[in-house]
Parts: structure tokens; sequence; C-alpha cells
């Protein structure tokens, strides 16, 4: 059943290394995801949260991922050479025993709290918390995370620029193959990235 659910494929060569694709939420790891799948990688990913209107093209989660901060981590055995999408909090519970190539999306923040206001308004959800405090907890949080990614030998990581990479897909596709040091299709990989859906630009003065 855990085979099934991690997608695994016995002629997929195992790389020892687990590829991480995290960020905050609504900054672009699901659209890395879908590259990479395009790209030819396999995935862990289950089928509990469909596509929909936020994300068209699916969100590629784990559930077993969000009890890491809990020391659940068996399913990362069969994980190697094989792509999860991570929430930035949650990578300092990836314990110590694999390696990690960490593709970071970075996003500008005010268009992730314009994301994530439009989905908590489809979902009739309300947060009393202002867009200036949630903007001040992110901007602590990032700095805190890319301190500690810096400084874990076990750990390599690769920031790619959400709004550059949408605009210019070129730009990011032969950095992330030779980051990951895995073989990929760049031309169906730079296929995915949709200015259409691109829907949350941050306003410039």
């Amino acid at each position: 059943m855990l085979n099934k659910l991690l997608g695994k494929k016995p002629s997929q060569k195992k790389s020892g290394t687990v590829i991480v694709v995290s960020g905050l939420p609504r900054s672009g790891t699901s659209m890395m995801m879908n590259m990479l799948v395009a790209g030819g990688l396999t995935v862990v990913s289950d089928s509990i949260r469909s596509a929909d209107e936020d994300n068209p093209n699916g969100y590629f989660e784990f559930e077993p991922v969000k009890q890491l901060s809990e020391g659940k981590t068996e399913w990362l055995a069969e994980a190697d050479g094989k792509v999860v999408k991570i929430v930035s909090a949650l990578l300092e519970y990836l314990p110590a025993g694999h390696r990690y190539k960490i593709l970071f999306m970075e996003r500008e923040i005010k268009e992730i709290l314009a994301s994530q206001q439009k989905m908590l308004d489809r979902r009739k959800e309300e947060t009393r918390v202002s867009d200036a405090d949630i903007e001040e907890q992110f901007q602590k949080h990032l700095a805190g995370v890319k301190y500690w990614l810096a400084r874990q030998p076990n750990m390599e990581i690769l920031y790619v620029n959400y709004n550059r990479l949408v605009s210019n897909p070129e730009e990011f596709t032969q950095a992330v193959a030779d980051f990951i040091e895995v073989p990929v299709d760049q031309a169906k990989m730079r296929a995915v990235p949709n200015e259409r859906l691109y829907r949350n630009r941050a306003t410039r003065a």
C-alpha cells in the first residue's frame, strides 16, 4: 500500500537523496511539483486533497508529511530519488539520517497574502490577524529558516523566485536540473508555468 502511495517505480534509479519542494503556503510549491512531474520525476503524494479553483493543477500533498513534528518519518525510507512537498515550517523536523536537495520557492509576500485571502473567501473562512501582522510573521519565519538551512550539512538549497519563474521559465529549468542531478525533460517543465494562473500579482508604485 505504501509503495502505491509513494508511486514507486522499480525501474527508477535511486539517487540516495530526497528532493524536497518547500516554501511558504501559496508560494508556488504546487507549480514546481507539477513541473518536476512533467519533467519525468516521481512524486511522493496521495489523492486526499484534489485539484480545485485555487490549485487547478493539483496540490501534490502527502498526508504523512503533516506528522513530521511527531517524529513519524518512516515513509522517507522509500522516498530516495523522489520528490515530496514540505511546507517550510516543517523542514526542521526532517531526520538527519537522510540527505535532501531542497527547492525553496520564494514569492512576493503581498502576493501570498492576496492568494491566501482569496482562498479563505472562497471557503467562507475568516482570519482575525491583519495582513501586516502576517507579513511580519512570514518575514521572521523566512529569516529564521534560511539561517537554519544554511547550517545543515545534509541539506542543499536552491532558492527559486516564483515571480521570475512564471515570466521566464527558461531562466530556471537548467538550474533546477543541474541542482537535483537527475535527468529531466526540460522542454516539458518549461511548458508548465502558466501566466493565466498568475492571478495575484503584487502592485508596484
